[in-house]
């Protein structure tokens, strides 16, 4: 087989995969101030405001006599530190990822086939349609509507035999929905009865107000068909050192495992990935933070009558733009003008033009963002 027709190939097995657009992409911007990336606020990416706890840079700089080695290939400590953080679960029922993006596109490798079905709202966080389709999945969606929420009759309404797994995000990203533990679990009992798996991304949960209602992790001694994906990138400020893992019953957990690529989570990250999640003081911080700015934010923002501000139990808040005579990429260039960096949701599977997503910050930073945005909205279309 000839180079080209090897190119062609390759081309064909992912042609119906487009890049996902993210927030925080800072880097493509950064030179456009003379700060660099320390001249952006940016509000599109939704990672803890306080950054890492001081522990964990402390831990990092201690640990660098560890660069020579290779990383443990099964974050023995790391699972241990989290079986602790997490209660109720065991080792065996960790795996731990390069970010949690790597573990969504691990789950469809492993557990989805050539033809296979898998559930996905829309809006929602756009890597599971790219790591179905890369696995050679079908994507079939389901809307939720004009409030975005659950609703689980649309959900089993959609679930045939050929749906292998539910992709939920609960928290949802990018609306900041929170689905009920009842409707959640009624999805997980019927999709059993389907001999269906659910992924459940719980991202932001450590943002919402008594998470310990609301996460399903300790379930996974209950289902075997449920498998939860958690994050050290949002409230625990790791963005940088990608950091994920999922919680499942010891079955999928064993599978997952054997088909991880090794060492993919780098020994830096591990020893600061503990570190983090031993600082329960910082993380205790950084949620009264967020549940204090967050009622902050939605209260004043409410206020503009040209805004359409959805309710959220995350640490970001979507709205709609159309009253205000803007895009979202015009209102994106703007407030970039004055160094502010929003999220354009233009890009999300079931919204248009007028939606942005802005995260919340601290006070400060979330005076400075009302203040431009009130500017920029003063500005006439051009």
């Amino acid at each position: 087989m000839n180079k080209k027709r090897v190119i062609e190939l390759a081309r064909e097995g992912i042609r119906n995969i487009v890049p996902c657009v993210h927030g925080g992409d800072v880097w493509k911007i950064a030179g456009r101030f003379q700060a660099g990336i320390r001249g952006i606020l940016d509000f599109s990416a939704n990672v803890n405001p306080l950054g890492p706890s001081r522990r964990v840079i402390e831990t990092i700089c201690e640990n660098v006599w560890r660069l020579p080695y290779y990383p443990d290939p099964d974050c023995t400590e790391l699972k241990e530190a989290l079986t602790r953080y997490i209660g109720g679960i065991g080792t065996d029922n960790l795996v731990v990822g390069n970010g949690s993006t790597e573990l969504i596109y691990l789950f469809c490798e492993v557990f989805m086939e050539r033809g296979d079905s898998a559930l996905i709202p829309e809006p929602t966080f756009g890597e599971y349609e790219n790591a179905v389709k890369r696995a050679c999945g079908k994507p079939v969606y389901v809307d939720l509507g004009r409030d975005f929420r659950i609703d689980v009759n649309r959900v089993l309404e959609k679930m045939t035999p050929s749906v292998k797994v539910v992709f939920l995000c609960n928290p949802n990203n990018p609306t900041g929905i929170l689905a009920s533990r009842e409707d959640l679990l009624e999805i997980i009992e019927t999709a059993a009865k389907n001999n269906s798996l659910v992924f459940i991304d719980e991202a932001f949960i450590e943002f919402v107000d008594n998470k310990k209602r609301y996460s399903l992790a300790r379930e996974v001694k209950n289902y075997e068909n449920l498998f939860v994906l958690r994050s050290l990138t949002k409230a625990f400020g790791l963005a940088g050192l990608r950091v994920g893992y999922g919680v499942a019953c010891e079955d999928l957990i064993e599978v997952l495992s054997k088909g991880k690529v090794p060492w993919s989570v780098n020994c830096l990250a591990q020893v600061a990935a503990i570190a983090a999640l031993e600082d329960q003081e910082h993380l205790k911080r950084t949620q009264e933070l967020i549940s204090r700015e967050r009622k902050f934010l939605l209260s004043t923002l409410k206020k503009n009558s040209g805004l359409k501000v959805f309710p959220t139990d995350a640490n970001f808040i979507l709205m709609n733009i159309r009253q205000l005579g803007v895009t979202a990429a015009q209102l994106k260039e703007r407030m970039l003008s004055r160094g502010i960096l929003i999220r354009d949701c233009s890009s999300f599977r079931g919204l248009d033009e007028y939606y942005v997503r802005a995260s919340v910050k601290t006070r400060e930073e979330n005076e400075r963002f009302l203040a431009n945005l009130n500017d920029v909205l003063s500005i006439p279309s051009s």
